[in-house]
């Protein structure tokens, strides 16, 4: 039979230090010098002690878990593997701390206010919120809020100093357009994604920054949703209004396989009559038919550099400097295009 758990005191008793010291220790390592951690850390691990996370509650006002913030139907959320990604990153980093990640999905309609609400009773320690629409009152609420806080992607406007991390989405838009042309492409359409997201304004910036500066037009747009079924949906209006297309840059990969689709559905072939390149390069890409040219972007390093950057806010109380991270995406070149 096992017997009493070890308690705090046997460990300050162990370590050689006071209660107080242990505590601390125990709870974050303020104020503790580097040899007395150690000490408490070795303690901890003979003695298999297991704090109270209860007591530690009380005493440090932490929760131990992290919201991430996710503002789009369930749908989406579970169907674009950006989000698996993105959570698995998150997901890793603060398994080194044993600290619960806890998801909020907010779908359109009042589900944005109940999450407000939620937070709002420092349910959690931070907030990571990813996938921002321009129109949300989550980053304004979150500003307001107190609660320190982190952006997966760039802000519309101002909302304080929040730090965020991001993907230069223009330089992205612009390389898989350049590619393209490069490769003699004279008619190059896109599919863009929303127009109340970041991410997709800049992918559609930089393809409109490579026709101009190739002299090519660029009368050739249509957007989707970030789904296949968008995809499909823009590339019949594309194919209705500029059948001479030679090329096509889709503002996701989910959206690429879906105008993959209609140029086969339509007899055009690819490469040879119509080139693809998509965007995100999360296994879509891959086993697409053919495999799809397409700018990878780090979304798992975005989601941890992310992460780290809100358990530093959340050491420091809320005091962290604000810092604003931006990631290079990469071409990865296969059959498509």
């Amino acid at each position: 039979m096992a017997g009493p758990a070890p308690t705090l005191d046997e460990v300050a008793r162990l370590a050689g230090v006071s209660r107080a010291t242990a505590s601390r220790a125990v709870n974050g390592g303020h104020r503790v010098s580097a040899a007395a951690q150690r000490a408490v850390d070795d303690a901890v691990r003979s003695l298999g002690y297991a704090p109270n996370r209860s007591a530690r509650a009380l005493v440090t006002r932490r929760t131990d878990s992290v919201a991430v913030v996710v503002p789009e139907p369930d749908e989406r959320v579970f169907g674009d593997p950006f989000f698996a990604r993105a959570l698995r990153g998150v997901d890793r980093v603060l398994a080194e701390r044993e600290i619960q990640l806890v998801l909020l999905l907010a779908r359109p309609g009042a589900d944005g206010e109940r999450v407000v609400r939620y937070l709002s009773r420092a349910a959690v320690d931070g907030v990571l919120l990813f996938s921002a629409h321009r129109d949300d009152a989550l980053p304004a609420a979150l500003a307001a809020g107190g609660v320190p806080w982190v952006l997966g992607g760039r802000p519309w406007d101002p909302v304080g100093d929040v730090s965020s991390v991001d993907v230069d989405n223009v330089a992205g838009g612009r390389h898989a357009t350049q590619h393209l042309v490069a490769r003699g492409r004279r008619h190059v359409g896109h599919v863009a994604g929303p127009t109340d997201m970041t991410a997709a304004v800049d992918r559609f910036t930089g393809w409109q920054e490579a026709l101009g500066a190739a002299g090519l037009p660029d009368d050739a747009l249509a957007h989707g949703d970030f789904t296949e079924t968008g995809g499909r949906e823009a590339a019949r209006r594309l194919l209705q209004d500029h059948p001479d297309l030679d090329a096509v840059f889709a503002a996701s990969d989910l959206m690429a396989r879906g105008v993959l689709h209609v140029l086969a559905e339509t007899g055009r072939r690819v490469p040879d009559d119509v080139a693809v390149v998509g965007y995100d390069d999360l296994g879509v890409a891959a086993a697409c038919t053919p495999p799809l040219t397409t700018m990878r972007q780090p979304v798992a390093e975005m989601a941890e550099r992310a992460t780290r950057l809100l358990l530093e806010q959340v050491d420091r109380g809320g005091a962290a400097e604000t810092q604003r991270l931006m990631l290079a995406p990469r071409l990865v070149a296969r059959a498509s295009g």
